[in-house]
């Protein structure tokens, strides 16, 4: 059974890092516009208090999470742009202060949660470690959107361990959300960490093969950059297939990031 343990403590960390980064800024910038389309920083923020509070539902109350999951279905290409566009309607004190107020009660959930308990999520059930690792995911691509809107470069973490793992671990997700049979041979990921050593997963003499920065499978996964401006090499077809729909998060298959000019 997986201790949650050291993923929630990566996840406060990932968060005060972002928190430090837009409570610097004056609020005039929170207007700034995003890569994502339509998103500025207020939305960007808004959307992870937003999804913060529907994860501490999942966790203390599963009523209210359910009726969450039905507006979802009722709307599911609109329900997450709707639901940051309410919360990015607040001042940029209001709503920093309602980011940090939902994830602080949400740590405290997760750190509180039965050994073994699994909550109901838009995808699979969750852990406790599981819910914590896709917050994380969540958190640090939102983070990358923010930063790239204010020019802001961020030094890769050994954190992104946790964005890499749940990157491989959907995979068969990928495939299936775009309506594709998953590949019933497993893959071989090596990817290298920002402190130079080798994050590893899958069996050694898999034919199927993803290698590269692990940096940049990160931003493939969570869809923040185009596979074109990555360093990353596949081998095999279905590997190659991967590369071009990997999705690490739930719901319909995003829209991904145009390739950078020079890279056409």
């Amino acid at each position: 059974m997986a201790d949650p343990t050291r993923v929630i403590d990566d996840l406060c960390a990932e968060s005060d890092e972002l928190d430090r980064l837009v409570a610097g800024v004056g609020a005039g910038r929170w207007g700034t516009a995003t890569p994502a389309v339509g998103w500025d920083v207020a939305h960007q923020i808004a959307h992870l208090a937003w999804t913060d509070r529907s994860a501490l539902l999942a966790v203390t109350d599963a009523d209210g999470f359910r009726e969450l999951v039905e507006r979802a279905l009722a709307a599911p290409h609109t329900f997450v742009d709707e639901g940051a566009e309410e919360y990015a309607r607040a001042a940029p004190a209001e709503l920093l202060a309602r980011w940090r107020e939902g994830r602080a009660a949400l740590e405290k959930a997760l750190r509180e949660a039965p050994a073994g308990a699994r909550f109901p999520w838009y995808g699979p059930p969750m852990s406790a470690a599981s819910m914590a690792t896709a917050r994380l995911m969540e958190t640090w691509a939102h983070g990358q959107d923010v930063a790239d809107a204010l020019g802001v470069e961020r030094p890769p973490s050994d954190r992104l361990r946790h964005v890499a793992w749940l990157g491989v671990r959907t995979r068969d997700f990928a495939f299936g959300v775009h309506g594709l049979t998953p590949p019933a041979e497993p893959f071989r990921v090596e990817l290298t960490g920002p402190g130079g050593g080798v994050w590893a997963y899958g069996p050694e003499d898999a034919a199927q093969r993803v290698t590269g920065p692990a940096l940049d499978f990160c931003l493939l996964v969570t869809q923040r950059a185009h596979r074109a401006d990555l360093a990353l090499t596949a081998d095999g077809p279905d590997a190659d297939r991967w590369l071009d729909i990997a999705q690490a998060f739930a719901g319909p298959p995003g829209g991904g990031r145009e390739p950078k000019e020079d890279a056409r």
